[in-house]
């Protein structure tokens, strides 16, 4: 049902899945993407922030994105990934917005 799309239609699918997953961790977690040209039209990079926390780099494959995200078991575990990099920037306590 939501498989395929566009670049910048699957984008705005994963931003909000990440960003939603990510509020389940934190109420004040964020999503933002690398702006990266390399990167643009075939794979999507992003971190999430927690204040002044950053988190680890999540990249994703557009393809592979726009062709699974119609699956529930891929998005659940895309959830979980999701969940637990929050939980780790949150304890890890060392990543710096501003350094990053």
């Amino acid at each position: 049902m939501f498989s395929g799309g566009s670049y910048q239609e699957v984008a705005r699918w994963l931003k909000n899945f990440l960003t939603s997953h990510a509020k389940r961790e934190h109420p004040r977690a964020e999503v933002v993407f690398d702006e990266d040209d390399a990167l643009d039209g075939r794979a999507y990079r992003a971190r999430i922030h927690v204040g002044a926390r950053v988190s680890a780099p999540i990249e994703l494959d557009y393809k592979d994105v726009a062709e699974h995200r119609g699956e529930l078991a891929w998005c659940a575990a895309l959830a979980q990934r999701t969940r637990a990099l929050v939980k780790a920037t949150l304890g890890a306590g060392t990543a710096d917005a501003r350094a990053r």
